[in-house]
């Protein structure tokens, strides 16, 4: 790999060299490593482009690490991987996404990841998305996530786009049985005319199923954001879901929040908020001896961790 694509898995995946456990790499369309362990195999589709993560029953406290990194201007790709977590086991999955495009033509990943979560498995995931590169080509990320757990089980997805992604369309719908519990964590900051949608949505059909859905957001001169949450409750079941945004310049931003109750023992949630930063809050920090621009910066780091 080159300086750039090394760059790029630093930033997505905190990867400073070969990583430990089980891992793929992806680089430019092409697999630039895997390595696999005892206990997890991953292995290449015959019929389409993406992998299969397989992770046996009772797996406890390893990770897997399945970047992407884009480095050729103009380049389009689509992959498909799929994630079987056995029952009992407790993994940490990080994956995401760099485009660094210097070129004048678009350079676009989509992915289609599908979540198959074993009764009581416990499962956090880590996706960040990062774009870079002087060139006038879009780099554009639209990741769809579906999943499905069984009883007991646990999902904590984290989902983070601070810098640099021209356009993204996110959609997650996930369906949960009795006893699971799933908590969807999301962070994005958009700039120029960047736009950003996501759509989230929760299925609580087993008894004593869980959902909690945060996003915190920024959006600045001319970007716009979009984000639906939906939760339905179809049996007794907890629900909540949480947007909170800061807008700046001229930037929109639209949150739709939308709770369902198919049973009467559904107890959901619902908050949201969009509001720019507070006066008070920068003359103080600008009272310290910062200017106001790094007053602004201190504050938005401040909320989108």
């Amino acid at each position: 790999m080159d300086e750039i694509q090394r760059t790029l898995l630093e930033e997505v995946a905190d990867l400073h060299g070969v990583p430990a456990g089980a891992y793929n790499i992806r680089a430019n369309g092409q697999m630039a490593g895997r390595q696999n362990t005892a206990n997890i195999e991953i292995v290449t589709k015959g019929d389409q482009s993406g992998i299969e993560i397989r992770i046996k029953e009772g797996t406890k406290h390893e990770s897997v690490h399945i970047p992407v990194v884009l480095s050729q201007s103009g380049l389009k790709e689509m992959v498909y991987n799929d994630f079987y977590i056995g029952a009992g086991a407790d993994v940490t999955i990080v994956a995401g996404c760099g485009i660094h495009n210097s070129g004048d033509a678009a350079s676009e990943h989509d992915g289609i990841h599908r979540f198959f979560v074993g009764k009581n498995a416990r499962v956090r995931y880590v996706e960040k998305h990062y774009g870079a590169g002087d060139g006038r080509g879009a780099r554009i990320l639209n990741p769809t996530t579906e999943v499905t757990m069984e009883e007991g089980s646990y999902l904590e997805m984290e989902s983070v786009q601070i810098k640099g992604v021209d356009s993204t369309v996110r959609s997650t719908v996930a369906n949960l049985a009795a006893g699971a519990s799933i908590v969807i964590k999301e962070r994005l900051l958009t700039h120029g005319s960047q736009r950003a949608d996501s759509t989230i949505k929760v299925n609580l059909n087993g008894a004593d199923a869980s959902a909690n859905v945060l996003s915190r957001s920024v959006a600045r001169e001319e970007s716009s954001q979009k984000f639906i949450s939906i939760i339905n409750g179809n049996s007794r079941c907890a629900g909540h879901t949480e947007c909170d945004a800061i807008i700046m310049d001229q930037a929109k931003i639209q949150a739709v929040p939308e709770l369902t109750a198919n049973d009467p023992d559904a107890a959901l949630i619902h908050e949201a908020a969009i509001g720019k930063i507070a006066g008070e809050q920068l003359i103080k920090l600008m009272t310290l001896g910062l200017t106001e621009e790094e007053a602004e910066a201190q504050i938005i780091n401040g909320f989108l961790k």
